[in-house]
């Protein structure tokens, strides 16, 4: 027993480790036949570990997710709440631009009938580590009321998403996300420098 314990952690090992190239190829449609055979398993192992697409995406970006919900919280408390919250959108958005098919697997998420989706899944971590910030920057008038996490994160996944084949993905979805923040017509004057975001990372 502890043999075959060791055999399928390394396989499950193996086998993200195969995924994360994969989808760093040809995105979130990876197939996972070729997973396999890259693997050098049977397709019936990929789905033990992996019953479906869903589980696979969110085991491959699990890392990165938890990542970005930990800069959340540590941006909980900062003195600024507008700063903190564009320091934020910032790296999701760094993150969704340059790390091919998770921006899609955020959509599929959301998409998922709320019946299958759960706490675990990343559009749903996100949505929990990042609302704070929002209700925060809500509530000292530095954003717009009515304006949800969810809706934020939905403007970040469709700018990545948009921005997938540009040649330099970052610094262009970074751009858009400036222009989502600031507004198509923004005010003259004072204050304009309020609504800068930080240097792409």
């Amino acid at each position: 027993m502890p043999a075959q314990r060791a055999d399928a952690r390394r396989n499950y090992a193996l086998l993200l480790a195969v995924a994360e190239e994969e989808i760093a190829a040809h995105g979130a449609d990876a197939s996972l036949e070729q997973i396999a055979r890259v693997a050098g398993v049977g397709s019936a192992t990929v789905r033990r570990h992996f019953p479906n697409r869903h589980a696979l995406l969110e085991a491959v970006f699990r890392e990165r997710i938890e990542a970005l919900s930990a800069h959340a919280r540590d941006l909980a408390d900062a003195a600024d709440a507008r700063a903190a919250l564009l320091e934020w959108l910032s790296a999701v958005t760094a993150y969704a631009s340059t790390i091919r098919g998770l921006a899609i697997a955020l959509t599929r998420d959301r998409a998922t009938d709320p019946g299958v989706a759960h706490e675990h899944c990343a559009s749903a971590q996100l949505t929990e580590a990042g609302d704070p910030l929002v209700r925060r920057a809500v509530r000292d008038g530095a954003v717009a009321s009515g304006v949800t996490v969810t809706d934020l994160l939905t403007l970040i996944t469709g700018i990545a998403l948009a921005t997938e084949h540009h040649p330099d993905p970052a610094t262009e979805a970074h751009r858009l996300l400036g222009l989502t923040v600031a507004g198509v017509s923004p005010p003259s004057g004072v204050g304009r420098e309020k609504r800068s975001l930080p240097p792409a990372s």
